[in-house]
């Protein structure tokens, strides 16, 4: 394998939890008086941290969102998970290969740690990311498109940026990866294969993915 890290996007490349979040996320916005669409949502929102939501519904209305934005959506999105979240469609494979084939990988997503570890714990993936190998914007204080996320990973895993390589599936999560100067592949699950432009390659089933790292 050329590659000594695999990053891992979490929301819609470990967990197939984009879906509940965008809909939850225009809904709720909607509720408060910025209608919003649950295409708006994948649009604007996918691959970002909290903070970006706060910062473009102010930007567009000029009105900010409530004080207790983020614990009211995350308390309706967690409970959508622990009924109906599963793991990516063959992530659990690949990430069998990489352990057998002595790979080291991580995860580094613009969701809290509390958001990552609530998907992991109900589809099982817990088993495989130990606290030491969960990143989250919440560490570097700047999510994605900002390379911070990607480059503190790999700084806390000891690996330097261009012995990494990341998958993603947002356009904000792409220009990171670009920004941090590491390859990225991008899965075109859910994102139009023209929105993921700049990845260094592009796949659809995750069954595909060990075949572009070697």
């Amino acid at each position: 394998m050329r590659y000594d890290l695999v990053i891992f996007d979490n929301d819609g490349v470990l967990v197939d939890s984009e879906p509940t979040s965008n809909r939850h996320l225009a809904a709720y916005l909607t509720e408060l008086g910025h209608p919003t669409s649950y295409e708006d949502s994948i649009r604007d929102f996918m691959g970002s941290a909290m903070h970006r939501v706060h910062e473009l519904v102010e930007q567009r209305s000029g009105r900010k969102l409530p004080e207790d934005f983020d614990d009211v959506f995350h308390a309706r999105v967690f409970a959508a998970f622990e009924r109906e979240l599963q793991p990516v469609a063959g992530v659990v494979d690949v990430l069998e290969k990489l352990t057998a084939d002595g790979v080291r990988y991580c995860v580094a997503s613009s969701g809290s740690h509390e958001r990552i570890r609530v998907g992991h714990r109900t589809t099982g993936l817990d088993r495989w990311f130990g606290d030491e190998l969960i990143f989250s914007s919440q560490d570097v204080g700047r999510g994605k498109p900002a390379p911070d996320l990607f480059l503190y990973a790999a700084e806390r895993m000891g690996v330097a940026p261009e012995r990494c390589v990341v998958v993603e599936d947002s356009p904000l999560g792409v220009q990171a990866a670009v920004a941090a100067g590491m390859d990225v592949y991008g899965f075109t699950a859910m994102t139009p294969p023209e929105k993921l432009a700049g990845a260094t390659g592009l796949f659809a089933k995750m069954r595909e993915l060990p075949e572009l790292l070697v």
